[in-house]
């Protein structure tokens, strides 16, 4: 379910031994019952974190019936883990959710998950206000939706890291909904966090470029996403956009091991991305088809036609600059379609997307080097 490319495997392995980093990824799930039809199993997520050599924190899909049964589930695949996984709870304020707080607490759970699209509410929801004291006095994390399906939400994220300066409040999926301007206001507020589980590495570059990179987590949001192809993502923004090894190191994992031991985030400096990040305009005609093509794909219908036309252009001459990278993105693309027919997860996604993903990616990242083999 869960599988890669054997060939972005390598290439993970590879980044992630020459840096010499542990991976701890904050975001993935656990389940058998969301309306979105995703599954996840802890089978199949511990042997996804096996193939990767990483750890994670999990917390439940959506589930319908509640998430007391769900969160003692997510609690006892961690605490069988062996530490490749942390269970967090999932709460629902019309749940009670400081009993199902405090329930998951003493099974072992090491934070909170959030879903306002889910559970349709807002961060400054009266029933809540007993969580984040409870969070703020135990300097827990709360991972929060911050994705797609919801108004703005930064605000509220901003009023309640100044009331509860304890709580560490992680905006999942870059914090699209505010990244406009939050930025500014994360500088100010050391326990404001934010995780990379998103696709789009317009996003990605504006999150390093205005985040301090000490607020910032590696996700993968699995089982949507894949974990090597996600630290790629990630590891390729971050370098487009100026960061250093050392700073890296850190979003792989290193500040997350820090949270979880209930010590203080480290404080990695200002943003250190670069305001404006270059572009190359022969790649970029590739980026705008992939977009276009991974949009197609994830609404059901056929992004071939603009795949087709990522393909042409990448038909650059073989010592053009943009050479190597037009190499990856199509061996990507051409395995992509290789997986043509093969059953999706769950989710009428097609198998294999995040390589267009990856090859979007590679796209948007000119100045970071590829692998000099990648199918070969």
């Amino acid at each position: 379910m869960l599988e890669v490319l054997p060939a972005v495997l390598r290439w993970y392995e590879a980044e992630r031994d020459a840096l010499g980093t542990e991976v701890f990824d904050v975001h993935t799930h656990l389940g058998q019952d969301d309306p979105d039809t995703m599954r996840c199993s802890p089978v199949q997520l511990l042997a996804a974190l096996e193939q990767a050599g990483a750890r994670a924190v999990a917390f439940p899909l959506q589930e319908p019936g509640g998430y007391r049964g769900p969160n003692a589930e997510v609690a006892a695949a961690a605490a069988a883990s062996g530490g490749r996984l942390a269970a967090f709870a999932r709460l629902d304020p019309r749940d009670e959710p400081l009993a199902e707080a405090r329930r998951s607490l003493e099974a072992g759970a090491r934070g909170f998950k959030l879903h306002p699209r889910g559970e349709r509410f807002t961060l400054g929801d009266p029933a809540l206000e007993e969580v984040w004291a409870l969070a703020n006095e135990r300097r827990l994390p709360v991972i929060v939706h911050a994705g797609r399906g919801i108004p703005a939400l930064g605000a509220d994220a901003v009023m309640l890291c100044t009331r509860f300066p304890g709580v560490r409040l992680i905006l999942a999926h870059a914090g699209i909904s505010d990244l406009a301007w939050i930025g500014r206001r994360a500088v100010e507020l050391p326990n404001l966090m934010f995780d990379t589980s998103w696709w789009a590495p317009s996003d990605l570059l504006a999150l390093f470029a205005t985040v301090p990179p000490g607020q910032i987590l590696f996700a993968s949001d699995a089982p949507y996403g894949r974990i090597p192809s996600a630290a790629l993502q990630t590891l390729r923004a971050a370098r487009q956009a100026g960061l250093d090894d050392e700073r890296i190191r850190l979003v792989l994992g290193g500040q997350l091991a820090r949270l979880l031991a209930g010590e203080e985030p480290r404080d990695a400096g200002p943003p250190g991305g670069k305001p404006a990040v270059a572009v190359d305009v022969l790649l970029d005609r590739v980026a705008t088809f992939l977009v276009g093509a991974f949009a197609q794909e994830v609404r059901g219908g056929s992004g071939a036609e603009l795949l087709s036309l990522a393909r042409l252009a990448c038909e650059v001459p073989a010592d053009a600059p943009q050479a190597d990278h037009c190499r990856v993105i199509v061996e990507l693309l051409d395995a992509y379609d290789g997986l043509a027919g093969t059953p999706a997860p769950g989710r009428v996604i097609p198998a294999g997307l995040y390589l267009v993903v990856l090859a979007l990616n590679v796209a948007r990242t000119p100045d970071v080097p590829v692998p000099a083999t990648l199918l070969a």
